[in-house]
């Protein structure tokens, strides 16, 4: 099946301003295309990629002006992608009106509506959903979505995302069966509340089988709340799941979900392991971004594919230059080949994604790979020596889940001799979790070869988010990022 079938099926211009952007017809025929892709060769896949590129291309050139001058003299028909310039955040940011290809579209305008809180999930101009994203990259972006490109993520989701669920399940009353929690930051333009009002928006029925939890208030109540709604599928970042197997383990939740989704941050192997034995259910991650939001999908083998028939990955080094099958990156260009109203070409996502070569057990020929999305701080500290030792976040994270069996905390530099743990925790239990984070530490500093360590914990206090609800656990000092 080629995009001709697709183009019968035109995006509809406008939507009725009481519904939110939604186009059955061209829904229709990408979930048919996903469908026959699930069993294409690789050769099959590349065609199709290559042909949403050639059409991207085009509409860039065309449409936006920012993209018709990074191109200007460049033969595209013949032009290898990883020949074209790559582009950041903040340089699309800092002329948004001449990056997109709708002249309708003006940031100041844009940045008003999504002021407004009361707005999420409603349609601009009847034909747009805007999603803005936190400042973890240290430019928070805007993100506009058409009928197009929301049909290419709602087919994304609904037949690929974990177990493969027919179409259906994401817009009739079948939902009725489940009581979905999306436990996460609520008051923004984020991409996930967005998307789930809207959802709620398609079909009445969701209204009351799918609730959306707050992160920002206390634990206590955010458990009151999940109990009182027992949800049967939790959708969060991995460390709320971690903190909710906490909750589980003390005995405060009073149901059992039968899934857990993760996204928005890394899932090592000992927080799934730690959720699916508090919660007794299995943990089904995803990785997706404002950029493109259904990015990659878990199979039934545990390994996470990236949908590369409508979005290209292209993993580099700190140097640009792209890194071999199975070499983690410095970073990660996107190419996003369903949204033509605001064209994303070799974008910086700023990810460590590894892709590997090898074809997944489960028979898909979409690309396995790892993806390490949240970038926490290295550490710099003083070694034994006199010389400064660098900690890697990472390695600090792993010692303090898989050795002292903590999965909610900040660690923040204080100087080059002193770290300060924070935990929501209390009491006795918290002395005893911080002894086992002291050990943990000090053990891990002497293999470093580092000068002696001095931890300082901040008991019961929440644990730092920003905006869009996701924890940063490993801070250094501002003077030294």
């Amino acid at each position: 099946m080629h995009d001709a079938i697709l183009d019968r099926f035109p995006v509809q211009d406008h939507v009725h301003p009481m519904m939110s952007v939604f186009d059955p017809l061209r829904l229709a025929a990408v979930a048919l295309d996903i469908l026959v892709c699930g069993h294409a060769t690789p050769e099959a896949l590349a065609v199709r990629q290559n042909a949403r590129l050639a059409k991207l291309l085009a509409v860039a050139v065309q449409g936006s002006k920012v993209y018709r001058e990074r191109l200007r003299g460049i033969q595209l028909d013949s032009a290898e992608l990883s020949t074209l310039p790559s582009v950041s955040r903040c340089e699309l940011m800092a002329r948004f009106d001449d990056w997109v290809t709708d002249p309708q579209l003006k940031l100041a305008q844009l940045q008003l509506f999504i002021a407004d809180p009361h707005r999420i999930g409603e349609s601009y101009l009847d034909k747009y959903l805007i999603w803005e994203s936190s400042g973890t990259s240290h430019e928070p972006g805007v993100f506009v979505q058409d009928a197009q490109a929301l049909a290419v993520y709602d087919a994304l989701e609904a037949l690929r995302r974990s177990t493969p669920r027919p179409l259906q399940y994401w817009f009739d009353a079948v939902m009725l069966n489940e009581r979905i929690a999306f436990v996460g930051a609520i008051g923004g333009h984020f991409s996930s509340v967005v998307s789930l009002q809207r959802l709620r928006q398609l079909n009445p029925w969701m209204a009351q089988s799918l609730q959306c939890f707050s992160i920002l208030q206390s634990t206590s109540t955010l458990v009151g709340e999940l109990n009182a709604f027992a949800p049967t599928v939790i959708a969060t970042y991995p460390t709320v799941a971690a903190l909710l197997a906490e909750e589980a383990y003390r005995g405060s939740l009073a149901f059992r979900p039968k899934e857990v989704w993760t996204g928005g941050e890394t899932l090592s192997v000992a927080v799934r392991q730690r959720v699916e034995l508090a919660l007794g259910c299995p943990v089904r991650n995803s990785y997706g971004a404002s950029e493109f939001m259904s990015i990659g999908w878990e199979c039934n083998h545990g390994q996470l594919h990236a949908n590369t028939d409508w979005v290209i990955l292209e993993p580099i080094d700190e140097r640009g230059r792209l890194v071999p099958a199975g070499q983690p990156s410095n970073s990660t260009l996107l190419t996003n080949l369903a949204n033509h109203v605001q064209p994303l070409i070799r974008y910086d996502l700023g990810d460590q994604v590894t892709v590997h070569q090898e074809r997944c057990e489960c028979g898909s020929s979409l690309p396995v790979i790892e993806v390490r999305g949240r970038r926490d701080d290295p550490l710099l500290m003083a070694g034994r020596d006199g010389q400064s030792v660098t900690l890697l976040p990472l390695a600090l994270t792993t010692v303090l889940e898989d050795e002292a069996g903590v999965f909610d905390f900040q660690l923040r530099q204080q100087d080059d001799h002193t770290l300060v743990l924070r935990l929501e925790l209390n009491g006795e239990p918290a002395e005893t979790v911080v002894t086992r984070c002291r050990a943990a530490l000090a053990h891990f500093a002497e293999v470093q070869g580092l000068a002696p360590l001095d931890v300082i914990a901040e008991l019961g206090q929440a644990v730092p988010r920003g905006r869009s609800g996701k924890a940063q656990r490993i801070v250094a000092r501002p003077d030294v990022k």
